[in-house]
């Protein structure tokens, strides 16, 4: 296997863009808050150059302040953002991606998701029309999706002048959602996990346990490397210092054949295909 590097990158297929392959998430941090600038600094200066918000979150704006105070290029960071819900019309609703490019404050942003097809299919349809409108005058580089199933993504197929780029789902061991994933592979989409530790849930999984002490890591790093060996780009999140530096610090080991498939073994019986996080009808 290929050496990976916190440096690396995929290329977003049907776009000119690259993805790093590791992201730092910012779900569930404080809104505009200093608290949210600070884990995003602390993740840039260890060597992520890939963050994962959400106007669902209510933080665009500290992580483009985050992004601003790095002094990092601001191409040298990827920036992605994910809309809520549609507002009745495209226009309406393509003014809703602008507010949030607006607040992020960047000029842009790297990738523009729809964070749920819970809006029914009249509802993803304006999102995406507005996307695509979005992505057309330059205010994401890329567009994609979340939470979507094959249905949805066929779904598409029927109205874009667009693959979406990305699928971001839940992925780990114990939702290995494969039908999708698969999918993803076959149409050419990246395949984006969130929640790729479980959040610290299964630290003390013994399979999970003895694969870290063989290699001198945390859980959270076999997990994070899982994915990454998976070909999956992890969201890993974290406020804690220490947390986040040992989350990107996954470079210096490779997780054997064997102990990949003792992993791959954990997907619960029914497990493979509910990517619907918010109990409700996705169709």
């Amino acid at each position: 296997m290929p050496k990976f590097t916190i440096q690396d990158v995929l290329p977003l297929p049907h776009t000119p863009v690259k993805i790093p392959r590791i992201g730092f998430g910012v779900y569930r941090d404080p809104p505009n808050q200093a608290e949210c600038v600070k884990s995003c600094l602390a993740a840039l200066k260890m060597g992520y150059r890939h963050i994962d918000t959400a106007q669902l979150y209510e933080n665009e704006e500290a992580v483009g302040e985050a992004v601003r105070q790095s002094g990092l290029k601001r191409s040298d960071v990827f920036v992605a953002t994910k809309i809520w819900k549609p507002e009745g019309n495209v226009e309406k609703t393509l003014d809703s991606l602008r507010a949030s490019v607006k607040r992020i404050g960047l000029g842009w942003v790297d990738l523009f998701l729809i964070h749920t097809p819970t809006s029914g299919p009249g509802g993803r349809r304006e999102m995406w029309e507005a996307l695509e409108k979005l992505k057309s005058e330059g205010g994401a580089k890329s567009i994609g999706v979340s939470n979507y199933g094959v249905n949805h993504l066929e779904e598409i197929k029927g109205y874009s002048r667009t693959t979406p780029a990305v699928n971001q789902i839940e992925l780990h061991p114990w939702l290995q959602q494969r039908e999708i994933v698969n999918h993803c592979s076959k149409e050419g989409i990246v395949v984006e996990a969130y929640s790729p530790i479980v959040r610290a849930q299964k630290n003390d999984d013994p399979d999970v346990v003895s694969i870290a002490e063989a290699h001198s890591v945390t859980p959270a790093q076999v997990l994070i490397r899982w994915s990454l060996q998976k070909g999956f780009v992890p969201l890993p999140k974290s406020d804690n210092p220490e947390r986040i530096k040992s989350n990107a610090d996954v470079y210096d080991f490779e997780l054997s054949d064997e102990e990949m498939e003792r992993l791959n073994g954990k997907a619960l019986p029914g497990g493979e295909g509910a990517i619907c996080p918010y109990n409700v009808n996705c169709l």
